[in-house]
C-alpha cells in the first residue's frame, strides 16, 4: 500500500518559519507534499520554492507583483493567486497541515479561514492568541481543527502536558533566558540604544522580537497565548529567568513531579513537533549534548526592571479588548524605539498609559479586533508624537 503523505501549505513561507518548514519537508520528503504557498512581497523566493517543491498553489499578497510571479510560474502548472483574497483562497483549500507564519495582524483571518476546514495549525502567529484569543479558540473549537504551538516555550508546554486531566497540573512554567538586559539596572536601561536591545545572546531573531525579549514583552504576550492554549488561569502561568536556554518550558504537577523539555535553541525543533505531531521527525542539526553542559540556573523575574510581565497580566485579567490594545500599542512603541524616537524605558510607559483607555466589550467578530488594533495604533502615535517633537526641540 503507497505511503500517505502529509498535505502543507505554508502561509508566510519566505519568512524564517516558512522556510524552516520547507527545509524539513525537504528532508523528509517521503512523509509531506507541499499543496499551496504564500509571501507577502518576496516573489523571487516565494517562485523559486513552489517550483522546487512542486506546490500546487503560490499566492502574493503583493497585487502589484503578481504579474512577476505569474511570468516566473509560467508554464509550471503552478495556480496563481494574489492581494488579501488570493492567501485567503490558499489558506481555504483543504490539506491535513497548515502553517500560520504570517507576521502580525495579516495573519488572522487566513489562519481563520484554515482553522474553518478542521485540519492541523502549526501556530507561529502571536497575533490570532494575543489580539483575538476569545474569538480564535472559539473557532478553533467549533470546527474541531488541532492548534500546535511553534512559539519554543509554548511548544515545550506542549509536549509534556496532560490534556485529559488538567486538575493534576499546579501550573505552567515560561521559562525566558531574559534578552540582552537581564543583568542592567534601570539607570543602565535609560542609555540603551536600539543596537544594544536586538543583540539577544542565544537566539537569532528580527529587530522586533529581540527589543520584545529586551523587555520582557514577549514573555508577557506569551503568558497570554498559554492562557488559550491550555486552558490556565493568569495565576497558574508562572515565568522563570533562564539565560542558558536550554530548558524551554516545564508543567509542574500536583504529585511534585516538574516536567520540562530541554533541546538547542533552534526553532528547527518546535517546527518539526508541529509538523509532524504525533510522529517524530529528523532534524539536521546538532542535538543538546547534556554532558557538555556546565550548570542550568533559574531565578525569578524582577517585576520592577521589567514591568511589560506585568502590563500583559493586568491586559489578560481586564479580558475584553485589553489584550488587543496592549498588542497594538507595544508594537507602535517598539517601532519608535528602533527609530530612536523614544527612550528604551518610555516603551512600557506607553503601554500602560495605552491600557488606561481600553474599550468595554468584547469581540463577536475580526473587523471589530481591526478596529480596537489600528485606533490604538492611530491614537498612541499621536500621543507619542509631542513628545518626539519637544525633545527635539529642547
Amino acid at each position: 500500500m503507497k505511503h500517505k503523505q502529509k498535505r502543507v501549505t505554508i502561509l508566510g513561507s519566505t519568512g524564517s518559519v516558512g522556510c524552516s518548514t520547507l527545509d524539513l519537508i525537504g528532508s523528509n520528503s517521503k512523509e509531506f507534499s507541499v499543496h499551496a504557498l504564500t509571501a507577502n512581497n518576496n516573489v523571487n523566493l516565494l517562485a523559486k520554492q513552489a517550483k522546487i517543491f512542486n506546490a500546487k498553489i503560490a499566492a502574493i499578497a503583493n497585487e502589484s507583483l503578481y504579474p512577476d510571479l505569474k511570468d516566473k510560474l509560467s508554464g509550471t502548472g503552478i495556480e496563481t493567486l494574489c492581494g488579501r483574497e488570493g492567501v485567503i483562497e490558499a489558506a481555504s483549500s483543504p490539506v491535513d497541515f497548515l502553517m500560520a507564519a504570517i507576521v502580525g495582524s495579516a495573519g488572522l483571518e487566513p489562519t481563520i479561514c484554515a482553522v474553518r476546514n478542521g485540519c492541523t495549525i502549526g501556530l507561529a502567529n502571536k497575533e490570532c492568541l494575543v489580539s483575538a484569543g476569545d474569538l480564535f479558540i472559539q473557532e478553533v473549537k467549533n470546527h474541531n481543527a488541532t492548534l500546535i504551538p511553534v512559539d519554543s516555550e509554548h511548544s515545550a508546554i506542549f509536549q509534556v502536558f496532560n490534556f485529559t486531566d488538567l486538575d493534576s497540573i499546579k501550573n505552567v512554567i515560561l521559562t525566558a533566558s531574559g534578552g540582552p538586559l537581564l543583568n542592567f539596572s534601570k539607570k543602565q536601561m535609560k542609555k540603551v540604544t536600539p543596537e544594544v536591545a536586538v543583540a539577544h545572546p542565544n537566539w537569532d531573531m528580527g529587530a522586533k522580537i529581540s527589543v520584545d525579549s529586551a523587555t520582557m514583552m514577549n514573555k508577557g504576550l506569551e503568558i497570554i497565548e498559554a492562557h488559550h492554549l491550555f486552558g490556565m488561569e493568569s495565576k497558574k502561568i508562572k515565568v522563570l529567568i533562564h539565560p542558558e536556554s536550554i530548558v524551554h518550558s516545564c508543567v509542574s504537577y500536583v504529585d511534585g513531579s516538574v516536567l520540562a523539555q530541554m533541546g538547542v535553541p533552534d526553532m528547527r525543533t518546535p517546527i518539526a513537533v508541529s509538523l509532524a505531531w504525533p510522529k517524530r521527525i529528523k532534524t539536521n542539526f546538532e542535538a543538546l549534548d547534556l554532558g557538555s553542559l556546565k550548570s542550568l540556573t533559574f531565578r525569578d523575574p524582577d517585576l520592577d526592571t521589567f514591568p511589560a510581565l506585568n502590563l500583559a497580566r493586568q491586559a489578560l485579567d481586564m479580558g475584553g479588548f485589553a489584550p488587543t490594545v496592549l498588542n497594538a500599542a507595544n508594537e507602535v512603541a517598539v517601532y519608535e524605539f528602533l527609530d530612536k524616537n523614544i527612550s528604551f524605558l518610555d516603551i512600557a510607559k506607553i503601554v500602560e498609559k495605552a491600557l488606561e483607555k481600553v474599550p468595554s466589550g468584547s469581540a463577536t467578530n475580526l473587523t471589530q479586533i481591526y478596529e480596537i488594533d489600528e485606533n490604538t495604533r492611530e491614537r498612541v502615535l499621536k500621543e507619542t508624537k509631542p513628545s518626539i517633537i519637544s525633545k527635539s526641540t529642547a
